[in-house]
């Protein structure tokens, strides 16, 4: 199919197709000599994955994340997703007997109390998301915070002193090429120090560079040690784990 067939099909505009490949997320199976956008039923598949994410607010770099991760399975990803929905059904459905009180009060026709006004609403999070990283993301991250948590205050002096010192390290040499013998020697000791802590797959542990630069609460953190040091290690962690898959 076209991308105007696509677009008129799935009810979304041409831009927005054009945006997804643009940005890597969804690139069509071919391009024709005239340069006409081709997808075939393995696209359509994944742009109504994307769609479903999307209804479940995921922002498009999370839902890019989640789809082209080697361990992403189709039908566990429906099952979540209907899981999801249900979940945002009963929240709406809530929300609108929240909405039927309150013209009811405005009416006088009946009392609400201040809890009654606020029912089904809850900006703290959005929990599809928050089930989807326990199943896609940040699994290492958690069994890292864990095991903090458990530690004694001499084995949490002991690890901020090894923690510091792999970044300072790291901050010395963070004008080397990414790939020289130096930085990934370096780097391969940040990747053991972090797999004491939890269990990070070569894969994970190159997204979780990425995340040293994308969120920029850890690129904040990250460069107190040296500027640019959050780019180093992404590219050092990037190069590492390619290197081992």
């Amino acid at each position: 199919m076209k991308v105007k067939e696509v677009a008129n099909l799935v009810g979304i505009s041409v831009r927005t197709l054009h945006h997804y490949d643009a940005i890597g997320l969804l690139k069509p199976e071919e391009i024709t000599d005239a340069g006409y956008r081709i997808y075939s039923e393995k696209d359509l598949e994944k742009l109504q994955q994307i769609l479903f994410f999307r209804e479940l607010d995921f922002p498009l770099k999370k839902v890019k994340e989640i789809i082209t991760d080697p361990t992403f399975d189709q039908k566990e990803a429906l099952a979540l997703h209907r899981k999801m929905l249900l979940e945002k059904r009963n929240r709406i459905d809530k929300m609108m007997r929240t909405i039927d009180k309150t013209i009811q009060y405005s009416k006088g026709e009946r009392t609400m109390s201040a809890k009654e006004k606020f029912e089904g609403f809850d900006f703290s999070k959005n929990p599809y998301e928050e089930e989807a990283r326990k199943r896609w993301g940040d699994k290492a991250v958690d069994e890292s915070n864990e095991k903090l948590i458990n530690m004694s205050d001499g084995e949490k002096e002991d690890f901020e002193k090894k923690f510091n010192a792999i970044y300072k390290e790291l901050a010395a040499i963070r004008q080397l090429e990414p790939g020289s013998d130096v930085a990934q020697d370096k780097i391969g000791e940040w990747f053991n120090f972090l797999n004491v802590m939890g269990t990070y797959s070569f894969e994970a542990f190159k997204g979780l560079g990425q995340m040293y630069v994308d969120d920029q609460r850890f690129t904040k953190n990250i460069d107190q040690f040296g500027d640019g040091l959050a780019v180093f290690m992404r590219d050092a962690m990037a190069i590492y784990a390619d290197k081992r898959k």
